[in-house]
């Protein structure tokens, strides 16, 4: 697979000169190739980005209006387009646009307006998502009432500028230290949001409240029991992905939100099959269920692997197993397997690990194991 940094390469930057070349006067176009890929080899993706607007912003016309003029005449006639769309002879997009961006919130942050106007053109042909949010940080009064009509826009891309870039944390993005701590200004813009008839939009929306989950998770719950109220399936689907992190973690009113209760159960283990599992192979569990509820209940488990750390404690770790109904005094016997192998996320450590179940939300049983890192 090529490295995702190569999306930002040396044609996109030979792309960028001959379109500047057309648009300035006097333009060095072998210096300005020369100056950024002279390192652009050895840069990752977003240094790579940092360096092309660097560069950029030296060859531009110090004036503000004469800047933002070449940067939109350079932007590519066609809209609406993926963000993998490549730029070529017929303008900038895609990948392009995310120097560009770098050099509008770098250079206008005293003019709002203007910046805006030309980030909302960008965003078309890409995204703006990371290039709003220093103007957030700057006065985020400002930058919201300028973006609030865009929930209402025709173009897809604004309409999820809108979510996307005010998330509080978003990732790779600046960290909008206000939003963190009160969310409440861009609720009613995701509120006008919930049903936009794009997914693209409406999974910016999902992402958008699991980061206010991560600070305050029962508002989260309080929102997503009012909009699953008469919901349709592409809201529902949106509330589960937003809460997707609480239900993990088995926060109550989030589960009470989507009609799971706390369990009224029997529980017999986790048994373990596998007291010894050796690296590379899978760690064996076994569960029984009784109802001990007066009529059906519906059940979500999951189960946690504590691993061991370098430290010697341990840490658990969620994993999804599945949704059950249960009928008043029924039982139910389950099994699992979960490997153990070499992934990119994880160290593994020899010794003592164990595995617990989380059902609705509440934690059952702690059984060890020994993992055995040399067999």
């Amino acid at each position: 697979m090529e490295p995702f940094k190569n999306n930002i390469s040396p044609d996109l930057v030979r792309c960028l000169a001959g379109h500047l070349d057309k648009q300035l006067n006097g333009f060095d176009k072998a210096g300005f190739e020369a100056d950024i890929l002279a390192r652009l080899e050895e840069l990752e993706l977003k240094e790579r980005a940092r360096h092309i607007a660097d560069v950029l912003d030296r060859h531009l016309p110090d004036d503000l209006y004469e800047r933002y003029t070449v940067l939109e005449a350079i932007l590519h006639p066609m809209t609406e387009v993926a963000f993998d769309r490549g730029s070529d002879e017929h303008g900038m997009r895609g990948w392009g646009m995310m120097p560009l961006g770098m050099v509008v919130s770098d250079s206008g942050l005293e003019n709002f307006e203007a910046s805006f106007a030309l980030l909302k053109e960008m965003t078309k042909r890409a995204t703006a998502e990371f290039d709003v949010r220093p103007f957030l940080d700057k006065d985020q009064d400002k930058a919201l009432t300028i973006m609030a009509p865009w929930v209402r826009d025709d173009s897809v891309h604004v309409r999820r500028l809108v979510s996307e870039g005010t998330r509080p944390r978003l990732p790779w993005g600046l960290r909008l230290k206000q939003l963190v701590a009160d969310p409440s200004p861009t609720l009613p813009l995701l509120e006008a949001l919930k049903d936009d008839p794009e997914e693209y939009v409406r999974r910016s929306v999902a992402n958008h409240l699991n980061d206010i989950a991560k600070d305050h998770p029962d508002l989260v719950a309080e929102i997503a029991a009012r909009w699953l109220k008469g919901a349709d399936k592409n809201r529902e689907k949106l509330v589960r992905h937003a809460c997707r992190s609480l239900i993990k973690q088995g926060h109550a009113a989030t589960l009470s939100a989507f009609g799971l209760n706390p369990p009224e159960i029997q529980v017999d283990g986790p048994a373990i099959t596998t007291d010894k599992v050796d690296y590379g192979s899978a760690l064996g569990f076994a569960i029984k269920l009784s109802s001990t509820a007066r009529k059906p209940q519906d059940l979500v488990l999951d189960y946690l692997v504590h691993f061991k750390k370098a430290n010697g404690t341990l840490a658990p770790k969620v994993f999804k197993w599945t949704k059950l109904t249960l009928e008043p005094g029924e039982t139910v016997s389950l099994a699992r397997e979960h490997a153990i192998r070499p992934i990119t996320t994880r160290v593994y450590y020899g010794g003592t690990q164990a595995v617990s179940l989380r059902i609705n939300g509440q934690d059952f049983g702690f059984s060890e194991f020994e993992l055995v890192m040399d067999p």
